[in-house]
């Protein structure tokens, strides 16, 4: 099926038309968990987790057997700024690591049994200087859009999206300023490990760049473009195509929900198809998954990016439909008190 991405326009009218989840499927899941040989509701969320998924998928007993994660990579020209303690050059060395599966997403999506792609995103062509204008011009940022929406295969039934991007939590911290409020101190983190005069250096950076760009009444799609990074397009551009096809997705850490959290704010629920893998140590992602109403599944002080927290969250939704599709029924399994 073809679709238009040639224009932020035509991307947003893509977003109004998003299918929503079979209701009837998620019912039937949710008539199955009530049958199932344990006390009604001792599995937690884990049973709200299959629920979720069964709707999103269309079936009442389904099993992950081709979870897909996505690194997407990309450079950005604030780092001339001076926000990381790495240099650019970095990226384009960690693709070959992803390449080579020396990075702990490849640890990870091998034990979680998950196919894993990389994509780098124009990496000798870095972003504009966000203090300065956007980031991307609208051929920039719907190019890179499409990078991410071509990146989802239709055969996955999970996706992850990850990130790799020297200057990329800056961004991630101008875009949820943009979108919603506080001050940069609030949004902005160590990232690669900045700290003392230069975190606060990076603070006022961030503050700058919303000023530099970001009028009232800012388009959620619009913050995208102008804060943000070809990685960051990316990702958002695949989370979409997910939620086209109907594969439920887990988003990883601060960078990748500020991506995702441009969509919602485009389009109310476009990220109903989508839970948060984690919550990170970047003290700006759980304020984020509080606007975005997602409650995090995992809380391990994790703040690498990569898909890395996402990526073990498969293993908690692995569990949660073994058990939900596996289980046997108070009926099936002659046990009373069904």
């Amino acid at each position: 099926m073809h679709q238009d991405l040639t224009s932020l326009t035509a991307f947003s009218q893509l977003l109004l038309d998003l299918p929503g989840e079979d209701p009837a499927a998620r019912a039937a899941a949710e008539a199955r968990e009530a049958e199932l040989t344990k006390p009604p509701g001792s599995l937690g969320r884990l049973e709200t987790l299959a629920a979720w998924y069964c709707g999103w998928r269309g079936v009442s007993r389904p099993v992950i057997q081709s979870p897909q994660i996505i690194v997407f990579a990309g450079n950005h020209g604030v780092t001339a700024q001076g926000v990381s303690a790495f240099p650019a050059d970095v990226t384009a060395q960690m693709v070959g690591n992803f390449q080579n599966g020396g990075a702990a997403i490849n640890q990870l999506a091998r034990t979680v049994g998950a196919k894993m792609d990389v994509h780098a995103l124009a990496l000798d062509r870095p972003t504009a200087d966000i203090t300065t204008g956007p980031a991307m011009s609208e051929q920039e940022v719907c190019e890179a859009l499409k990078t991410g929406w071509q990146a989802v295969e239709s055969t996955s039934d999970l996706v992850v999206v990850g990130e790799m991007g020297i200057g990329n939590t800056t961004s991630a911290a101008a875009i949820a300023l943009a979108l919603f409020g506080g001050t940069s101190a609030e949004w902005t983190g160590r990232g690669t490990g900045v700290e003392g005069g230069a975190l606060t250096h990076k603070a006022a950076v961030v503050a700058r760049a919303v000023e530099a760009n970001i009028s009232n009444n800012i388009n959620g799609l619009e913050a995208l473009r102008c804060l943000g990074g070809r990685e960051l397009a990316a990702m958002a551009g695949a989370v979409a195509r997910a939620r086209m096809l109907r594969i439920p997705v887990i988003l990883d850490g601060f960078i990748c929900t500020a991506a995702a959290a441009c969509l919602e704010v485009a389009q109310p629920g476009a990220l109903d198809h989508a839970v948060a893998g984690h919550v990170s140590s970047e003290p700006g992602h759980d304020k984020l998954l509080k606007n975005l109403g997602k409650e995090p599944i995992l809380s391990l002080g994790m703040r690498l990016g990569e898909g890395s927290g996402a990526a073990l969250a498969i293993s908690v939704l692995k569990a949660a439909l073994a058990c939900h599709s596996g289980m046997a029924t108070f009926a099936e399994a002659g046990v009373a008190g069904g």
